[in-house]
């Protein structure tokens, strides 16, 4: 295991906060925030997490304001200058990981929202 202070990435405060309330539900001195990080998804990157009793041996540990956050060596360099988000819509709940010089992409071209009132039979 490797120990970071501070990995080379920012946590938006909507991010932090939801990590935190999972975190509530940690067990044990060890406990921790796993995060992976693999491209795909409709922004470029999909994430996993889960509360995990410790670090893989091969993890590197991102320590953050209290917080242990575990990420294996892929998401570290997918996460290199990365800002963190976690966004909570109608239309998307979930981690954002936005990245210097990327527009967002859209899932397909034809993707767009659609109010529920027009689905409604009248």
């Amino acid at each position: 295991m490797v120990a970071a202070a501070h990995a080379n990435a920012h946590l938006t405060p909507s991010a932090e906060s939801f990590i935190r309330r999972l975190y509530r539900f940690a067990v044990g001195t060890e406990a921790g925030f796993a995060f992976k990080v693999r491209r795909g998804g409709c922004s470029g990157f999909a994430a996993e997490f889960d509360l995990v009793s410790g670090p893989k041996a091969d993890d590197v540990v991102w320590e953050h304001e209290g917080l242990r956050i575990f990420l294996d060596r892929e998401s570290c360099t997918l996460l290199d200058g990365a800002t963190v988000d976690f966004v909570e819509t109608l239309s998307h709940t979930g981690f954002v990981i936005k990245t210097q010089g990327t527009a967002p992409t859209a899932c397909a071209p034809t993707s767009q929202l659609v109010s529920i009132e027009s689905m409604m039979r009248r």
